[in-house]
């Protein structure tokens, strides 16, 4: 291809430029970005942001520009390289953990040990002895082995009680025998495995003397430390393209009768004891979930600032974007309409934008409760209040893992598509992002088969509350205070008591939880024939746990005394709009619950919510701004801070596009495919 012409690169977009149409947005509201920002992130966190993006921008390794067209076997190569460079750079500037966490995050891809420095660093730390640690999480922590995670298989999934994967005791050399005993055994989707690991925390099903007990994590060198070939009696490989996530090696594995070390079963809570070859259980079977409740809290944290990196790109787009003249206006030289005016831009992106904040104050308050339990459970090992905090913990981190990442990933395309047909070039920054996170929907857990855990959970407590033993919890409470006033019934002002939306939130979960309960318990409706009903009961669980934490950080001393006046107002408005935009969607169960009336529906869709959206808009691009994405990590011509959307989409693709130096031979009789390409023929 030619050089792109001087009098191409003096062309500009027709005005007014993106870059005026942004300042001027930022002029119209009076949100603190800066102290929104640090109410978010901590001012410790955003300078962290800065010393490590400044560090990373500079190094080759990472530039991003060729990255949209490699194919898969060059981006896994890029990713392993860029991998080793930043812990290379961890090495060389003395990161923490935070800031290594923080390098990976900027980069903005999943990398070859992602699952090593997540699930396989983590199950080490919660799962391991003295003895182990020292043999295995140490060697670990230096990178001396690289690990993985290998729980899903073939044909087991979310049932982990159905893994068909074998880890046989044989009393007579104290080994575990790791077998694939068919080929639905085979160990599937393991992030990091493919061809990085050389260790697996393998989950198998535990086999003494002919009796099973279940499956439990052995640690098993795949691979030769030095060759890095499998070992024998070992069969790994990757795994193949995927919808996304294409810079990382997911695997599969088969073993045959692999003999591996008595030491080299976790045994934290749970051993076989060499002498007596007896089965040591643990104190307390929810001990075990540790690292399946940290990897669902994770993810419960991550949604909100997943789904606001869709929420900036499109917001910003729709502030640049003009299409069409407003149909009322008197002045018929006023220009086309910013395409952030209309109100169906608007429905569409402001209540995601408010459950940006809504799932990040919620993942905050997840990661207390999980730190909480480890200190209990560091403490008290298995004392009543730590296995009753983890099990709140597990069926809390269950509902809204589901809720929070199918907001995060069906947000993200609904924030594609209001960007209209520029949205869906891979430089909007939105579609390689979406299908990226798109996996967080299925594992740890389908988020549909997660409900069940929740719903489980909430007939427990149900039970529990109508015999007069429930502990004190808030899941308790709500139920209890449902059974002390369902006979009066409910009475909410949820259109202009804030409190009251919480309150209508927690009725309606109380109620489809005891209606659930009626007719599981009393009818004897079968568990399948009920799934429906769990799914949409774990549902509204979940969202009351948002809007109640939501209501609360934006009520908190903590917000109140780090913000303006001005900026917990716009704050307040988003809190309101989400409880009362998600209110009117699910205004069906509330209304048969009896926690609203007809009207006050009809004035939260008439009224309510369509004032909200106009209260927020002069606000949308201070309120993205303050989650300070740089552009480098955004990698979005849509999103790019400055407004200058397009001259950068034109850029990509004229002068950085790899498609545009090949010339084709485009007759169908001549056997040449690319004229400047060697060895490019038929």
């Amino acid at each position: 291809m030619a050089p792109v012409p001087e009098w191409v690169k003096a062309l500009k977009p027709t005005g007014p430029q993106g870059s005026e149409l942004l300042q001027k947005e930022r002029d119209g509201s009076n949100v603190s970005v800066d102290k929104l920002a640090e109410l978010l992130h901590t001012k410790e966190v955003l300078d962290r942001q800065q010393k490590i993006l400044a560090i990373m921008e500079k190094e080759s390794v990472f530039d991003k520009t060729q990255i949209l067209s490699m194919g898969r076997p060059e981006r896994l190569k890029a990713s392993l390289g860029k991998a080793k460079r930043i812990h290379q750079l961890r090495q060389q500037y003395g990161w923490t953990q935070e800031e290594f966490i923080m390098a990976n995050d900027l980069l903005g891809e999943p990398t070859p040990y992602g699952l090593h420095a997540s699930m396989f660093l983590v199950t080490l730390r919660n799962q391991t002895t003295p003895e182990q640690q020292k043999l295995f999480l140490e060697r670990a922590e230096r990178y001396e082995i690289i690990g993985c995670y290998a729980q899903t298989e073939l044909g087991h999934g979310s049932n982990v009680q159905g893994l068909e994967t074998t880890a046989t005791w044989d009393p007579t050399d104290k080994t575990f025998v790791i077998h694939s005993p068919s080929l639905t055994a085979s160990k599937w989707w393991i992030g990091s495995l493919g061809r990085t690991a050389n260790h697996a925390v393998v989950m198998a099903q535990l086999i003494i003397d002919g009796k099973r007990y279940g499956p439990h994590p052995f640690v098993v060198q795949i691979r030769d430390l030095k060759t890095h070939e499998p070992l024998e009696g070992v069969h790994v490989g990757d795994i193949g393209p995927k919808f996304g996530y294409n810079t990382m090696d997911n695997g599969f594995l088969l073993f045959n009768h692999l003999k591996i070390p008595h030491v080299n079963m976790l045994a934290r809570f749970s051993r076989v004891d060499p002498v007596t070859n007896n089965y040591v259980r643990p104190a307390s079977a929810t001990l075990v979930y540790g690292t399946m409740t940290w990897v669902r809290s994770t993810i419960v944290l991550q949604s909100g600032s997943v789904l606001a990196r869709g929420v900036t790109i499109a917001t910003r787009y729709c502030s640049v974007r003009r299409q069409f003249q407003d149909r009322d206006t008197t002045n018929k030289k006023a220009g086309e309409n910013q395409v952030l005016n209309y109100k169906m831009v608007q429905i569409r992106l402001f209540p995601l934008l408010a459950a940006t904040f809504a799932l990040h104050f919620t993942g905050r308050r997840m990661m207390e409760m999980y730190e909480e339990n480890q200190r209990q459970m560091a403490t008290g090992g298995s004392g009543n209040s730590g296995v009753v905090l983890l099990a709140d913990l597990h069926a809390t981190s269950c509902g809204l893992k589901a809720l929070g990442s199918s907001t995060a990933a069906e947000g993200l395309e609904v924030c594609r598509r209001a960007c209209g047909g520029h949205g869906y070039s891979s430089y909007s920054g939105i579609g390689p992002w979406y299908a990226d996170y798109l996996p967080n929907t299925t594992w740890e857990g389908d988020n549909y088969m997660l409900t069940q855990q929740v719903a489980r959970y909430l007939l427990k407590s149900a039970r529990a509350v109508s015999a007069g033993k429930a502990p004190d919890n808030d899941t308790c409470r709500i139920l209890k205070t449902y059974l002390d006033r369902r006979d009066m019934g409910a009475a909410f002002d949820i259109l202009d008591d804030d409190a009251d939306i919480v309150a209508a939130f927690a009725w309606r979960t109380a109620r489809m939880t005891f209606e659930a309960l009626k007719h599981h318990d009393i009818e004897k409706r079968s568990w399948n024939s009920m799934l429906i009903d769990f799914y949409r009961l774990s549902t509204a669980h979940s969202q009351y746990l948002v809007v109640k934490n939501f209501y609360e950080a934006v009520f908190s001393t903590a917000t109140t005394s780090a913000i303006d006046p001005d900026t917990a107002a716009v704050l307040h408005k988003l809190f309101r709009l989400y409880a009362l935009h998600t209110l009117e969607r699910e205004s069906a169960e509330f209304f048969t619950s009896g926690a609203v009336t007809i009207r006050q529906i009809t004035l939260t869709q008439t009224k309510a919510v369509v004032k909200l959206l106009d209260e927020i808009r002069p606000h949308a691009v201070r309120l993205v701004d303050s989650w300070k994405f740089p552009d480098w990590q955004l990698d979005s011509s849509l999103g790019r801070y400055d407004g200058n959307v397009y001259q950068d989409l034109f850029l990509r693709a004229s002068e950085q596009n790899p498609v545009n130096k090949m010339t084709f031979d485009p007759y169908p009789w001549s056997n040449v495919l690319v004229k400047n390409e060697r060895e490019s023929k038929l």
